[in-house]
């Protein structure tokens, strides 16, 4: 089997998680930059096989699109035609950041640590891949 990346896109940074192989567990990757998120991308699948990439879905709590929605869209566009091997699926990203933040507070991180907006894009990613994986399997 291959790996399943997701990404929590933003306009400045993108937090990027994987699972293992088997797409059993899901870790935390990298936070890049979200002007060289394509380029990591390539590099990335030059090392692992990534057979699919679970992609945020900017809403709002009533289900419309967020202010992110149309840059996200647009990074989907781009993956598309730099890699058209490696498909890309939405998924609803409501509430990510606000679970990224519990679960550093339940980590018992320092308020400083959870000032790092890296690492909630990091943590939030995670959260998206693995409420992926819980749906697929209930399916």
């Amino acid at each position: 089997m291959a790996r399943i990346l997701s990404i929590d896109y933003g306009k400045k940074r993108t937090g990027i998680a994987v699972t293992d192989p088997l797409q059993i567990i899901c870790n935390g990757l990298v936070t890049v930059s979200s002007s060289t998120l394509v380029n990591f991308l390539l590099e990335y699948l030059q090392k692992e096989e990534v057979e699919l990439i679970v992609l945020g879905d900017p809403r709002q709590p009533n289900g419309r699109p967020s202010e992110n929605y149309e840059r996200v869209h647009q990074f989907a566009a781009r993956w598309k035609k730099a890699c058209p091997s490696v498909p890309i699926v939405f998924y609803d990203e409501r509430f990510t950041s606000v679970l990224a933040h519990r679960a550093m507070i339940d980590g018992g991180l320092k308020k400083m640590a959870r000032r790092d907006k890296a690492l909630v894009d990091e943590i939030s990613a995670t959260i998206i891949l693995q409420s992926y994986l819980e749906s697929k399997r209930k399916r």
